[in-house]
């Protein structure tokens, strides 16, 4: 080969390797470094325990650390302003659950984030439907039997929450609404001693998740009277719910998913959602969220989009007629 033409495959090769083409190739692979995932809480929250969760099967897949970074306060707007804050290239996604469909209406302008111009849906992971309890103190068995009571003795049965707006005061707001009854609402600075002290007779009844009251109806210390599913729950067959009961406007069932910040490139936000969905429909996350209590639902982001903007819309109503304002 002559010395002309050796030179020209040179300057060809040379050109081609650093070409935009291929350099955006060698680079665009993704992910190629740690994730942060925010979650909005403090840890051991449900919130959290579905992050950490989702964020396992993220490292495993998709090859690079998903590190869990949580934030809390505000009823989890400082933690998720943070990811709204955060550099749209896929390195920076969350966790969000009910307080993110309910602060629009709950806080209006003071929310320091636009919660459908500022997030990019990436997947529902799961909802965890509710379940009412009454302490065993109190003289009712069913729905039936409840709003007897709330009618005989109106003012006199209360229930805690973790704040106000929080999705089990918002069930409780429900169930005064549906039903037509005096109940009162005791809010407490976060969940932390809600259920110790209704299980020391403090209040007569509370909403909560199925995976934390389950072990308490099981051992006989409270009593389930309905499920806030459209469905009875698989742990509790013998449980009916609000609308078998006739009350199937107390539908409160909280929801967790994933966004990153808006302007995430779209092809990133498929790989994670399609990565996501797999696990929690078939793989790894369906039995683990089904022992625990969730319904597993891996949704699409438009899917999710969707529910986010009927969720919003549904609390918003709620807390407009109720007349409720942020703490």
């Amino acid at each position: 080969m002559d010395t002309s033409r050796r030179i020209f495959i040179m300057q060809a090769t040379a050109l081609a390797l650093t070409s935009p083409a291929l350099t955006w190739a060698s680079t665009s692979r993704y992910p190629n470094k740690a994730v942060r995932f925010h979650i909005p809480y403090a840890p051991g929250a449900a919130t959290d325990t579905l992050g950490r969760l989702a964020a396992e099967v993220y490292s495993k897949t998709l090859g690079q650390p998903f590190v869990v970074e949580n934030k809390g306060g505000a009823g989890s707007v400082i933690g998720t302003n943070l990811l709204a804050a955060s550099a749209p290239d896929g390195y920076a996604i969350g966790m969000v659950d009910s307080a993110f469909t309910i602060n629009p209406g709950l806080r209006g302008k003071d929310l320091p984030y636009d919660t459908f111009k500022d997030f990019a849906p990436i997947s529902l992971m799961a909802t965890a439907p509710f379940v009412m309890v009454v302490h065993p103190s109190v003289p009712a068995t069913d729905i039936a039997s409840f709003l007897a009571l709330a009618k005989e003795k109106p003012g006199e049965l209360a229930y805690g929450s973790a704040g106000v707006g929080s999705a089990p005061h918002l069930a409780g707001a429900q169930l005064q609404q549906q039903a037509n009854i005096n109940i009162q609402h005791i809010p407490y600075r976060g969940g932390g001693t809600v259920f110790t002290d209704l299980l020391g007779g403090q209040f007569e009844f509370a909403f909560g998740t199925v995976p934390t009251l389950n072990p308490h109806i099981k051992d006989g210390r409270l009593r389930a009277i309905a499920v806030t599913s459209a469905q009875r729950v698989q742990s509790l067959p013998d449980v009916p719910t609000f609308a078998e009961a006739g009350l199937p406007g107390v539908d409160t069932s909280p929801i967790f998913g994933i966004v990153a910040p808006a302007g995430v490139p779209a092809d990133i936000i498929a790989q994670l959602s399609s990565t996501l969905a797999q696990s929690v429909q078939h793989g790894a996350l369906h039995q683990k969220l089904t022992d625990r209590g969730f319904t597993p639902i891996g949704s699409t982001p438009e899917q999710f989009e969707q529910r986010i903007h009927e969720e919003v819309a549904k609390w918003t109503e709620l807390i407009q007629k109720g007349g409720f304002k942020a703490e």
